[in-house]
């Protein structure tokens, strides 16, 4: 059965990466997961957002990505060690901090797809998500995270599980079991979705091998992070349900002219 998380919006799927901090420009001054490039994705009509999550010193879940913020301000503090009052100041002029809790109260008609970063996360995100698990997709590099994620969403009263996406761990044996010819059901039978790259250095990681075993077990392939309209069309073709990128208004009107 299809998760209500795919129901009733547009295919192909478009995803705005982080939100949509370049439609202004890129020299906007808006960050990334901010609540600026999340308005911004919704204005363009966008349905899902991918963001990431992480556990600031006060113990709130907040919408980062790095470990650290290093790439964003120059300073090589952990998010860990990060008060949510500072980095809220830190924010305050490049679009707007959000918590996990505040993008689901702020943008109710949106989808989220959240990377969730750190086990930090899991505890705390099960009571914020319980009620919204109809629009929340959870993933992680971590099939480990993911699937405790999942578990505190359940344990916190839950009557649906979110949607989930598979992590490397999940990636790398549907690749392996491809390529002995092997059934990938048991594998696929936990995920609804795999969100993954066209390709991981030399490795071709959207085979259609892997298209095609997503398809028989209605699981949507997402291929991360494509800019280029030809390049979004080419994956489309190619069976893909759906497209993860920063440009995801140019997406919008690559693939779902109006």
């Amino acid at each position: 059965m299809t998760h209500p998380y795919f129901s009733k919006t547009r295919h192909p799927r478009v995803l705005a990466h982080r939100g949509l901090i370049t439609a202004a420009g890129e020299d906007s001054g808006v960050w990334e997961n901010s609540a600026a490039a999340f308005a911004a994705a919704h204005a363009a009509g966008i349905d899902y957002i991918e963001t990431d999550c992480q556990v600031t010193a006060d113990g709130d879940v907040v919408l980062f990505h790095d470990e650290t913020l290093t790439r964003l301000v120059g300073d090589s503090r952990s998010v860990r060690e990060v008060r949510t009052r500072e980095l809220r100041m830190l924010f305050a002029d490049h679009g707007g901090l959000l918590t996990v809790a505040e993008a689901l109260a702020s943008f109710p008609d949106v989808r989220f797809n959240i990377d969730v970063k750190t086990p930090a996360a899991v505890d705390p995100l099960g009571p914020i998500l319980v009620e919204h698990t109809h629009r929340v997709l959870l993933t992680s590099f971590s099939d480990a995270t993911r699937r405790a994620a999942l578990a505190a969403v359940l344990r916190s009263g839950a009557a649906l599980r979110p949607a989930t996406s598979g992590g490397s761990g999940t990636i790398a044996a549907l690749r392996a079991l491809s390529a002995l010819r092997l059934s990938p059901a048991r594998v696929l039978r936990e995920v609804d979705a795999l969100q993954i790259p066209e390709r991981y250095g030399a490795l071709k990681v959207m085979t259609p091998a892997l298209v095609r075993a997503a398809r028989r077990h209605d699981v949507e392939v997402h291929v991360w992070t494509v800019n280029e309209p030809e390049h979004m069309q080419r994956l489309i073709a190619l069976g893909a349900h759906g497209i993860v990128s920063d440009r995801a208004d140019v997406a919008l009107k690559a693939l779902i002219p109006r």
